[in-house]
């Protein structure tokens, strides 16, 4: 299929709330330039009125503004604009991004074409700009790219972006919105429902960088998402008490040079394989090598934020926004049952499941 017909036969969904003035107009400009790459942009926009309609005006002629169908009524605003976007969309190969989310015309048009062997593309982000807490949050990326700890996705990040076949997700019923992780619990789903989930860690998306106020306020709540995986959480969970002990057994025998020399050839092992993340599918050109230096800080960061996320989890679950969310994402077995159960062949192209709100499944 030529570039023009693979553009007709693609569609853009955007999700968006904001309860803030935002940057539409540079927002617009972006969708502006895509343009010709798809055949359909769709914002669906959970914003308060006052913003909806300033988003409206700035979207004109630029994309189909509809607010999320009133149906959905997940915790996940994002899931409802998804899914929502995904009904009303009329083409069959749909590219669901964030709004910090920036393609430029070939990784879009590669995301698009290896749909043609898969049912969800999974790319990966990375920050076209970098303030100190954007190289921070690169270390994740990093190590990411060399093991997740999950057993169906063991390598590559989790991106604000995915591309997918409409009729596939059309046909496991929808994702579980009230999941935290929501692009592993999408993930999950097409997999478990049939579906062949590609991850080309070549195939390489700028992402804005968030404030750096936003970003401290995400620290307990993504550590939250580690519940969804319990190697990853475990590993976690220990790094700092590991630390904990080799300080103290080295206090205790007066030598604190040996505790130091420890916890630098850790440190060191961490830097190595966050180095060896980077330099992957030739990351380095998108990656900075100060995110590998930082990755054992990361890690001992993350581990901090995993005990307070367990301390959510006691008290209910993590905040978000007026809620606790309890659930990470369901557990692989249990959609592969869920599936299993409602298709002969579980393929993803063929199964219809239930609507999810009939069928919420247990939470992790």
């Amino acid at each position: 299929m030529g570039a023009s017909g693979l553009s007709s036969e693609t569609g853009y969904v955007l999700p968006l709330r904001w309860t803030e003035p935002g940057p539409i107009e540079e927002l617009a400009a972006y969708l502006r330039g895509i343009r010709a790459e798809v055949g359909e942009i769709l914002v669906v926009d959970g914003s308060p009125p006052p913003h909806f309609e300033a988003h409206a005006q700035a979207l004109r002629g630029v994309a189909r503004h509809l607010r999320p169908d009133r149906d959905l009524r997940f915790a996940m605003g994002k899931v409802n604009g998804v899914l929502t976007g995904v009904r009303a969309c009329r083409r069959e190969r749909i590219v669901l991004a964030d709004d910090d989310v920036r393609y430029d015309a070939e990784a879009l048009r590669r995301a698009v074409t290896l749909l043609d062997g898969a049912e969800l593309v999974r790319p990966q982000n990375f920050f076209d700009e970098l303030p100190w807490h954007a190289r921070w949050d690169t270390a994740r990326t990093l190590l990411n790219r060399v093991f997740t700890g999950d057993s169906d996705f063991p390598v590559g990040d989790f991106p604000g972006t995915l591309a997918v076949r409409r009729s596939a997700l059309l046909a496991t019923g929808g994702y579980d919105g009230d999941a935290l992780f929501e692009n592993l619990e999408l993930m999950r789903t097409i997999r478990a429902a049939g579906g062949r989930v590609a991850t080309p860690l070549d195939l390489y998306v700028a992402r804005r960088p968030p404030s750096a106020a936003h970003f401290r306020g995400q620290r307990v709540r993504q550590a939250y998402d580690d519940f969804a995986i319990p190697a990853r959480l475990g590993f976690f969970l220990a790094a700092l008490p590991l630390v904990g002990a080799v300080l103290a057994r080295c206090a205790r025998r007066n030598r604190p040079r040996g505790g130091i020399a420890r916890l630098a050839i850790a440190a060191v092992g961490v830097s190595s394989v966050a180095e060896l993340g980077r330099r992957r599918a030739g990351g380095s050109s998108r990656f900075p090598a100060t995110s590998s230096l930082l990755a054992p800080a990361w890690v001992l960061e993350r581990s901090l934020c995993a005990w307070l996320a367990v301390g959510a989890r006691l008290r209910g679950g993590v905040r978000y926004g007026d809620a606790r969310l309890r659930l990470a994402a369901t557990r692989a077995r249990l959609l592969r049952r869920r599936y299993a159960s409602t298709s002969d062949g579980g393929s993803c192209g063929t199964a219809t499941a239930a609507p999810l709100a009939a069928r919420k499944p247990s939470a992790l």
